[in-house]
């Protein structure tokens, strides 16, 4: 069984009486307030088409709390859910064009299993100043989200709004004008995770979001046919870092293949990552490869690409068909 463990140097940040997560915290003088805002949603109507319905009038409230009681009252809240739901995370990754790597699952998931993930990597959820979680459901629509910075976004229909107020209250928590937490003022954001070398059951941040990927049946919502940055503008070819998981009916240990291209889009950057896996695989492995997930695909600034090329001189390079510049096993 998988784990992960906090970096016991670190120091937690408290001010006010308030406790701030180990991985998020204020790095100027600060007067947090716990306490929530609720505000009403109207309905989005019928204007945002694809997989999902129109969210329904709303209430939604943005809840401020102490670290020590993050978990109590997320589990409360959590338990408004029924039994299938959407899981939501979002992650602050590697892709040199966007903060934010946000992942949404399309197919209904078991609650049990996230109740699981939090419970193998509680310091992962709770204290990592580089995740966000949460899960949603359409019948009855209910969102429940904890974002990197450990505040609770809760939206439920007006008839649910009553259920909510009760659990806040019951933590002594009162609407108030302006809950204050760590996004209050300048601050940090940092991983708090260890995993020493000799503890191949201690997991780190990427390597959680991974196992999480699989488990909750994770996509990641971009647009895949576009290659735009957090501001919408359109990139165009851009430099691309590809994980690609490898296992084989003969060799079913799993295997990590580095591939860095050029693409115009996270679809094209896909297919290329995968055929160049899938030739790979059949120069270096003999029997039928059964697994090839694409892991990541992060975009790079060219002073990036530079840095890993060298990091990895001496592997094949200069692949001109499909404008692959670094093929290599990790």
């Amino acid at each position: 069984m998988t784990h992960c463990r906090v970096d016991q140097s670190l120091e937690r940040v408290v001010s006010n009486g308030m406790s701030f997560p180990l991985g998020v915290y204020p790095v100027e003088e600060v007067r947090p307030r716990q306490g929530y805002t609720m505000e009403f949603e109207a309905s989005d109507g019928d204007e945002t088409g694809g997989d999902w319905e129109a969210w329904p009038d709303r209430y939604v409230f943005d809840i401020v709390i102490t670290a020590e009681r993050l978990e109590s009252l997320w589990r409360q809240l959590f338990a408004l859910l029924p039994g299938r739901i959407f899981p939501i995370l979002d992650y602050i990754g590697h892709d040199a064009y966007r903060e934010i790597d946000p992942y949404i699952a399309y197919e209904l998931v078991g609650q049990d299993r996230v109740l699981d993930a939090v419970r193998r990597y509680r310091e992962f959820f709770l204290e990592d100043g580089m995740i966000g979680f949460g899960a949603m459901c359409d019948d009855p629509f209910i969102y429940i989200f904890v974002d990197e910075h450990k505040i609770i976004t809760v939206r439920v229909t007006p008839e649910d709004k009553p259920r909510v107020e009760r659990i806040l209250a019951a933590f002594d928590l009162d609407e108030i004008d302006e809950p204050r937490g760590a996004d209050a003022s300048a601050h940090e954001h940092r991983g708090v995770l260890l995993a020493p070398p000799d503890r191949p059951d201690l997991l780190v941040g990427e390597e959680i979001v991974e196992r999480l990927r699989d488990e909750w049946r994770l996509i990641l919502n971009v647009d895949a046919e576009e290659n735009l940055d957090d501001e919408g503008n359109e990139l165009g070819q851009t430099d691309w870092r590809c994980l690609v998981r490898c296992s084989t009916e003969k060799e079913p240990r799993e295997r990590y293949l580095e591939v860095v291209l050029r693409a115009s889009s996270l679809s094209e950057a896909e297919e290329v990552a995968s055929e160049v896996a899938s030739g790979r695989i059949d120069r270096d492995s003999a029997g039928s490869w059964v697994d090839l997930i694409i892991i990541a695909c992060d975009r790079m600034r060219p002073e990036q690409t530079s840095e890993l090329l060298q990091a990895s001189a001496g592997e094949e390079s200069s692949i001109p068909e499909h404008d692959v510049l670094s093929v290599r096993w990790l």
